[in-house]
């Protein structure tokens, strides 16, 4: 659904500065827009230059809705892509749990040279389907 807009950005190259900062930027004004529309709980780590981007839904409409009618396992095809969306842009992206498979939904979006963090972090595909990292 929005990995079109994705494709589209692929100039941008997350290892560079001014568009880590720019990420941080618009993940707060999304924050903003879910805190106004009141439809996800989302939080978002202070910007750091040298550390990663962190934010977080603790509440998912999409997830809410599978789970009441039954239908948890298309979650997996909802969720997984924001990691192709993150490579995209020369970014990675590191999961432990989401809002569908346990009670936060969680971001930390490193650039894709930063190969030290992301060794530490294996990607997997759990039981479920879907992508997550140690």
């Amino acid at each position: 659904m929005f990995l079109p807009a994705f494709k589209n950005l692929k100039f941008v190259d997350c290892n560079k500065p001014i568009y880590k900062k720019l990420m941080y930027w618009s993940f707060a004004l999304s924050k903003k827009k879910c805190d106004e529309w009141d439809n996800f709980d989302m939080n978002v780590a202070p910007y750091k230059k040298d550390e990663p981007i962190y934010y977080e839904f603790t509440k998912c409409p999409i997830a809410d809705f599978a789970r009441e009618h039954n239908l948890s396992e298309v979650m997996p095809a909802m969720c997984n892509p924001d990691y192709t969306a993150m490579e995209l842009i020369h970014a990675r992206l590191v999961r432990k749990t989401t809002c569908a498979n346990g009670c936060v939904c969680d971001y930390t979006i490193y650039g894709d040279k930063d190969e030290e963090y992301l060794k530490q972090h294996e990607e997997y595909i759990d039981d479920e389907g879907y992508r997550r990292n140690k």
